[in-house]
């Protein structure tokens, strides 16, 4: 049963999330934000392994599982007794989608793979994340960010420049990519079934996102045969397009066509530079990016990065300040768009998050509360799928199902 506060285009969607870390509830989390109502399944032993990346730790909550999975309601479950497994088919008589980002043969071991629940489930939409995705040699290997980033070409891109040690991604970009890449496939395959009726696996990996996150790179390598490599903040087929060093700080600087390139050298007062053959055009700037960035320096370390952002955005030129997260959640546009919000958690209590990014005229999505505390739903989920008080309190006394309460 659903429950009538929530809103987004997704409002009425089931989805039960038998996954943990990163990949599959950044899934489950978009789904809940556009209005899926989502039911985290955990271990009954601990939980969710995010509950343990601490510090930092909010009235001994860890941030980071409060971030992953606000909006959601918890359920701790034995998945390896008899009775937990049937806790779960129960979840599932009335459940739209599941998610999973088990290593691989968890499910089917525990006898809940897809093989196994399409039959009893024909309409289920299966959503599997991993490494490296269901098939292929290394669909058995376990997968990590840091792993998947070397080997789908990121790092290789990353970094200061040629000769610097591989450098990865700050955020955890392939799991991140990954949870949106299944949210993305779960609505297809949502979309699928309203046409027919019947569901399907939705399969995607760490590896697959990172290399999705390659294709000016690949197209660059396909086309002339030779690998790119890291840049720092540049461009690999626009200049000038990079973070400038001001008096005080440093701004980036998106001159990524003629048009701002002319402006751009109107703002800085060096018009003469649009007549040097090195920077005529993109293709020649591109040839002496890093001339053209020599060139361009000595003009921006003659003000502050306000100063110079002020008269950029006078000029029409795009740019902006490179900011600490800090900063960019206190940023005015990050308010007004609604990316930092507030929830009430029940241990740590105010408590800010971040939003959804997808806004929707007609049915607007929102984050739709706090992350669950171990168990803190189970009662209210079982009871809603039918179990009667005693049934639950006797799943609980055997530790088949776990509790807390607020």
């Amino acid at each position: 049963m659903d429950h009538p506060h929530r809103s987004g285009p997704l409002t009425g969607l089931r989805v039960v999330e038998l996954a943990h870390i990163m990949a599959g509830p950044v899934c489950g989390l978009m789904l809940g934000d556009m209005g899926a109502e989502v039911i985290k399944v955990e271990k009954i032993d601990g939980g969710d392994d995010t509950r343990r990346s601490v510090p930092p730790a909010l009235a001994g909550e860890s941030a980071a599982y409060m971030m992953m999975n606000r909006g959601k309601r918890g359920l701790s479950l034995d998945l390896k007794s008899p009775d937990g497994k049937a806790v779960l088919r129960r979840l599932l008589a009335d459940a739209d989608v599941l998610i999973e980002n088990y290593r691989a043969g968890t499910m089917e071991r525990l006898g809940l793979g897809y093989d196994v629940l399409k039959t009893e489930f024909p309409a289920l939409i299966y959503c599997s994340l991993s490494g490296f995705g269901r098939s292929g040699p290394y669909a058995e290997r376990p997968g990590f960010d840091l792993v998947a980033q070397g080997m789908s070409g990121l790092m290789s891109v990353t970094g200061e420049g040629p000769g610097r040690p591989p450098m990865k991604c700050g955020p955890p970009v392939t799991d991140i990519t990954a949870g949106i890449l299944a949210a993305m496939g779960v609505l297809a395959a949502y979309v699928h079934r309203l046409k027919t009726g019947q569901g399907q696996v939705v399969d995607t990996s760490l590896f697959e996102a990172g290399i999705t996150l390659t294709y000016w790179q690949s197209a660059i390598a396909m086309a002339t045969g030779a690998a790119p490599g890291p840049m720092g903040s540049a461009h690999p087929l626009n200049a000038p397009y990079e973070a400038f060093e001001t008096a005080d700080g440093w701004i980036t600087i998106g001159a990524a066509n003629q048009t701002n390139w002319l402006r751009l050298l109107t703002v800085l007062g060096a018009e003469h530079l649009a007549d040097d053959p090195r920077f005529s055009a993109n293709r020649d700037r591109m040839e002496n990016r890093t001339t053209l960035a020599e060139a361009l320096a000595p003009y921006f370390r003659y003000a502050t990065s306000t100063d110079w952002l002020v008269r950029l955005e006078a000029g029409g030129v795009p740019a902006g300040p490179v900011l600490d997260v800090l900063a960019m959640q206190a940023d005015p546009q990050a308010r007004a768009r609604e990316m930092v919000v507030a929830v009430d958690h029940a241990r740590a209590g105010r408590m800010e998050t971040l939003g959804l990014p997808v806004k929707f005229s007609e049915t607007p999505g929102r984050v739709h509360g706090p992350a669950p505390l171990l168990g803190e739903h189970s009662r209210a989920i079982l009871a809603e799928a039918g179990y009667a008080a005693a049934e639950i309190d006797d799943l609980i006394a055997r530790g088949i199902v776990g509790e807390t309460r607020v």
